[in-house]
């Protein structure tokens, strides 16, 4: 039998997206279904699923990985999954806020009691090895992405849709880059899968989308540098990009521009270029020199 469609379970449920939640559901089939083979899902994966929805990727994850475990923040479609999945016991359901749960607690199923599992579950796993799927909302895409990234036991790899824009200056290179690039580029290589039509959602939104592929490192890109101040430079850099290096990490850190043109040049880095300009390496130079004057 033919599963239903988006359409068909607002029908039946009556339901409508809630704008408050950025909520654009994917109905086209052709992409849920490239969704998940981005995440080359095996029967020994878990995999964490972030806003679920009605349901309709999760079926394809569900189909592919060993356990599914979703966290949706809509407390009406809830009840709507579990009755969706009650005859999958290896897919569950949690209603939280991704952003107030530890991404890892929720697969090792330590203190979060997820739908559908029984009333004495399993001791937590230690470290779980996880992945994570999402088509996020675009107005939380980046704080999503940093608190999967930075997360004492991150996902070894993450399949995410986003708007297509912010995809872009994920994957850019240096003279391109943002704040938002070497802040995923730390912890992860990124890669656009493909791109998704505004079409392609209920309701249509105002831009195109994109499916990124975030390869997570075994250790972050830069290793020589404490990663608090590592950010802490950048987010200096970053701060008056317009402005040259010299001027903006100055007036980021409170140092004297006499010291961060010295630092900058003592890093091999022109203090006239622009933060876009600098790779991860040189962001990692600049850190290094500008905290122990080497």
């Amino acid at each position: 039998m033919k599963p239903p469609t988006v359409f068909d379970l607002i029908r039946r449920f009556d339901l409508d997206p809630k704008k408050s939640l950025g909520q654009n559901f994917l109905v086209d089939e052709s992409h849920l279904a490239r969704i998940a083979a981005a995440a080359d899902l095996t029967g020994d994966d878990t995999v964490l699923e972030v806003g679920p929805g009605l349901g309709v990727l999760t079926r394809h994850l569900a189909a592919q990985a060993g356990r599914v475990v979703a966290v949706e923040l809509d407390d009406r479609l809830i009840p709507v999954l579990q009755e969706l999945f009650a005859d999958q016991p290896h897919v569950s359901f949690v209603h939280a806020d991704i952003l107030k749960v530890d991404p890892a607690e929720l697969v090792a199923g330590g203190r979060w009691q997820v739908a559908g599992d029984s009333p004495n579950p399993q001791s937590p796993i230690p470290n779980p090895q996880y992945k994570v799927v999402a088509n996020l909302p675009y107005y939380i895409t980046s704080a999503v992405l940093r608190h999967l990234l930075e997360s004492a036991q991150p996902p070894t790899l993450a399949v995410v849709m986003v708007q297509r824009e912010v995809a872009q200056r994920i994957v850019a290179g240096p003279g391109d880059m943002s704040l938002l690039a070497v802040g995923v580029q730390f912890f992860a290589e990124a890669k656009i899968v493909h791109k998704v039509p505004a079409g392609a959602f209920h309701p249509r939104p105002k831009v195109d989308s994109a499916v990124l592929r975030l390869d997570v490192r075994p250790q972050p890109a830069v290793t020589d540098v404490e990663p608090g101040w590592y950010f802490e430079v950048v987010r200096a850099g970053f701060g008056q990009k317009r402005k040259q290096l010299r001027n903006s990490v100055a007036a980021g850190l409170g140092m004297a521009k006499e010291a961060v043109e010295a630092g900058l040049i003592s890093a091999g880095i022109d203090p006239q270029r622009r933060a876009e300009t600098l790779s991860l390496a040189e962001w990692g130079a600049l850190a290094k020199v500008l905290r122990t004057g080497e």
